[in-house]
């Protein structure tokens, strides 16, 4: 079965050009006066913070890419209701759809994980299983199924072991977003990174299984 690789990763700046940026920026703020000038300091602080967390990041060291034709790495983790996920019971009877994400509730995840909500149907007519992985904890996942109505599998894979299995790269300093299609056999037939682009995930990879599928 003929498979593909898309890779649209942004180049993001530097540590040491964002700290840049925000020192100016908080220069400027620092002359201006009253209210509104506390509320963007404040916001640019909180996304600051948010978008320097190092706790995904870490843990594993990366593991070897893993590329169209590829056998799916084994593995087994807990779900979002604290059951256990092995993948080798579903090699031989779907297509599993497997999306890394790097944070539970952050903008361009939560637009991911609705687009694979929306089409989630679409998925299961086509024979795929729709399954989201990140170092998340079990009970944020269940918080996040539940805030959005999730209807597919979250699982949380503690200190990146599987993403790193699965060759999945950070960028910059956050884990990477990364989209892979297995088909029946249990073979890569499908890989799509786009650190910006969640909705396309969902979009692509339905579209090729549907395209590919006999």
């Amino acid at each position: 079965m003929p498979g593909a690789r898309y890779d649209h990763t942004i180049n993001f700046p530097g540590f040491a050009q964002i700290f840049s940026i925000s020192k100016s920026f908080y220069s400027r703020l620092n002359v201006c006066k009253g209210m509104k000038a506390k509320s963007l300091q404040l916001l640019l602080l909180t996304f600051f913070i948010s978008f320097t967390s190092l706790d995904n990041a870490k843990a594993q060291p990366a593991g070897k890419e893993i590329v169209v034709g590829d056998a799916m790495p084994a593995f087994s983790l807990t779900d979002q209701n604290g059951k256990t996920f092995n993948s080798a019971d579903y090699v031989g009877k779907s297509y599993l759809v497997i999306y890394f994400y790097p944070k539970d509730e952050s903008m361009v995840c939560t637009k991911e994980a609705c687009r694979f909500r929306d089409i989630f149907n679409d998925f299961t007519k086509a024979g795929a299983k729709v399954i989201g992985i990140n170092a998340g904890t079990v009970a944020s996942h269940k918080a996040f199924a539940d805030h959005y109505k999730l209807p597919f599998i979250l699982l949380s894979d503690p200190g990146n072991v599987v993403y790193h299995k699965f060759g999945v790269k950070n960028t910059m300093f956050m884990t990477g977003r990364e989209t892979f299609v297995i088909d029946p056999k249990g073979k890569v037939v499908f890989a799509y990174t786009a650190m910006m682009q969640g909705k396309k995930h969902a979009d692509d990879a339905l579209a090729f299984i549907r395209a590919h599928k006999k």
